[in-house]
């Protein structure tokens, strides 16, 4: 700061008028030298280079060539991308200091960047996420798209480097994928006796075996530096790390790495899908039961959710938040009418003092139908069905508030009056809509102020200033902040 001040301001007018003159030369070469698709990112800024800085390749270059040797994380080859020609063009680019020489550089790296970018964004076959809403569905970016993003980053640098077109949650599985190999990947691969507890203190031949899988010097003592390694391998696996090798712990280390590699790719692909945080969207995690909301480049917050059970899963989809409904009813699931209401109506009690309602159809329009007029006996036996809603208030299923993403499944976000289920370490209990956490607070996300009413009449619908994609996923591999954990796959979706 202080060399700056000291320049007198009439060379730093000149020094910029400089810099702009050579920049222009760069512009006119690379207007020369622009063809395809390419041309419709430079064209409208006037052919004004990307990766130029004061007659040099700027250091965002740096940081495409290192994404690119390690793209083999993402799957792909980086003999694809060239880099070796890149850092030629770059060297002499840098030595000749020519407009032509950097107007060839700059293309080049636009090229580069623009397929690693296309290839990094592309779902893996095979990978299943209903898309209810065209307007969520990925497509293919052209490059013009890809390098304008970019350039519209507040630091192209730092763009490039934690990869801005990625989810966040992608990144990170990335990261942890690599420290999971490190870690855990190069250890002995060798099988202990199942049928063994091996607790610290002991001192038995099978804890030789352990000590040796985990990679600790050759003995028979569970000292306190294997009972630290079981701890760190449980949590990392899913385990309850009390740092006592039982059956769970045994059957993860006879396992070995490569299965939990190939979950970790798999769950990669998972996230590959999902936008990156420039994106405004929702992210709704059903193995994790929890939920994330992005914009702007950042994550803006994050809180539990109530999933739904093994039974009723919370669909992989993924679609656009529309509307909210304040003060919603809720339709009680037929197979719930069979099993819990029709039961309590034979029992004596009343859909008035259950706060619920009886209706003639499913249509938006239906009649009421009086309590006495249904054969509550033919329901419970399941040989009848009858339309039973549960009518707005505190004690409401959906709460105060649900955010509407029109399907046919019926699944949304919404309030809970069922506080103490968030309290749980597993939260798989819905019919597989997501209970929030905190919905006013998503609320204010969504609307910029609290939804509320100047009624207390049913079902008032607001729709959003701007629809919102909400992915529903299932990450069962997370990461954390020492690396990564394994959760366990409620819904059997891992072997698929």
């Amino acid at each position: 700061m202080l060399a700056a001040a000291a320049v007198p301001s009439g060379a730093l007018a000149q020094s910029g008028a400089a810099d702009k003159a050579a920049q222009s030369s760069v512009a006119a070469e690379i207007r020369a030298g622009v063809s395809g698709k390419l041309k419709d990112f430079y064209s409208p800024r006037g052919f004004w280079p990307l990766w130029v800085e004061k007659d040099r390749i700027g250091p965002q270059a740096d940081a495409l060539l290192a994404l690119i040797e390690d793209s083999e994380a993402d799957g792909l080859n980086p003999r694809d991308y060239d880099a070796r020609d890149l850092k030629r063009l770059i060297d002499v680019a840098d030595t000749e200091g020519s407009p032509k020489a950097l107007a060839r550089a700059d293309l080049a790296l636009s090229r580069a960047f623009a397929a690693l970018v296309g290839d990094m964004r592309r779902p893996a076959r095979g990978v299943k996420m209903r898309y209810i809403d065209q307007e969520a569905e990925p497509k293919p970016p052209s490059p013009a798209d890809i390098v304008r993003a970019a350039s519209l980053a507040p630091s192209l640098t730092d763009y490039i480097q934690t990869a801005g077109w990625m989810s966040p949650l992608y990144m990170r599985l990335r990261s942890a994928r690599a420290h999971y190999l490190d870690t855990w990947g190069g250890l002995p691969a060798v099988q202990i006796p199942e049928g063994v507890k091996l607790r610290p203190g002991g001192k038995t031949p099978e804890i030789t075996l352990l000590r040796h899988r985990l990679g600790l010097s050759d003995g028979v003592a569970y000292d306190k530096a294997l009972a630290a390694k079981v701890k760190a391998f449980q949590t990392d696996h899913g385990l309850k790390p009390d740092g006592v090798a039982g059956a769970m712990t045994i059957a993860a280390l006879n396992d070995g790495p490569d299965r939990y590699d190939r979950l970790l790719a798999l769950n990669l692909e998972r996230a590959r899908v999902l936008p990156g945080p420039w994106t405004r969207h929702v992210v709704v995690d059903a193995a994790s039961a929890r939920l994330w909301y992005y914009s702007k480049g950042a994550l803006d917050g994050t809180m539990k959710v109530v999933a739904g059970t093994k039974e009723t899963q919370t669909p992989l989809m993924a679609g656009m938040i529309r509307y909210a409904t304040l003060n919603p009813y809720w339709n009680i699931p037929s197979d719930l009418v069979e099993r819990k209401v029709a039961p309590k109506i034979l029992s004596g009690a009343s859909l008035k003092s259950l706060h619920y309602e009886a209706l003639s159809d499913w249509s938006a329009n239906p009649a009421p139908l009086a309590q006495s007029a249904i054969d509550w006996q033919a329901v419970a036996a399941g040989q009848s069905e009858v339309r039973v809603r549960q009518l707005p208030g505190g004690t409401n299923a959906m709460g105060r508030i649900k955010f509407m993403f029109p399907n046919d499944l019926g699944i949304y976000l919404h309030d809970t009056p069922q506080r103490d289920l968030f309290a749980k370490e597993d939260r798989h209990y819905s019919n597989g809509c997501v209970r929030l956490e905190d919905a006013q607070r998503l609320g204010r996300w969504f609307f910029g102020k609290t939804p509320t009413t100047d009624s207390d009449a049913p079902e008032q619908h607001e729709p959003l200033p701007q629809p919102v994609p909400v992915f529903l996923t299932y990450l069962t591999a997370v990461p954390t902040a020492q690396g990564v954990q394994f959760l366990p796959d409620v819904y059997g979706r891992d072997g698929e």
